[in-house]
């Protein structure tokens, strides 16, 4: 399995025998995030946003949703299949608006469920609404 180091974009070959075993990058020794090799979605917040998609070296999907939305709920299963289709390529990471209203309002979400696409620190692509699996996957295809 091949997973990018958030800290220094440098990809890492693991084994899938050694992924539970937390591993770390071979150049800079940082943690290898679990999101990005486990294939789950990560649950991020206000103060773990900058670290987690503006300071990650390579693509990010965002999921903004709150737990009363119907579409956030049916979407959902779809968000963790692509985390686990993607593993490696992709860190899927979602964000509760409810509880995390700063990066919400910063980043100017007015309807969810709201999918951001980062590169590289950048937002390079947004949509609101449940999509099908493969609208997403045409998005996520021009930044992979």
């Amino acid at each position: 399995m091949i997973i990018t180091c958030p800290k220094c974009g440098v990809k890492n070959r693991v084994p899938t025998s050694k992924m539970d075993n937390r591993p770390v990058c071979g150049k800079c020794r940082a943690p290898l995030s679990a999101g990005t090799s486990s294939g789950a979605p990560i649950d991020i917040t206000d103060n773990s946003f900058e670290n987690e998609v503006l300071a990650f070296n390579g693509p990010v999907l965002v999921d903004c949703w709150a737990p009363w939305c119907g579409p956030c709920r049916m979407l959902s299963p779809v968000i963790e299949q692509i985390a686990k289709d993607y593993t490696g390529r992709l860190k899927v990471v979602k964000l509760n608006t409810d509880d995390n209203p700063k990066t919400a309002m910063k980043f100017n979400i007015q309807g969810i469920p709201t999918m951001l696409f980062f590169n590289r620190g950048e937002q390079v692509d947004r949509v609101t609404g449940a999509l099908p699996k493969q609208e997403i996957e045409k998005r996520i295809t021009k930044i992979v």
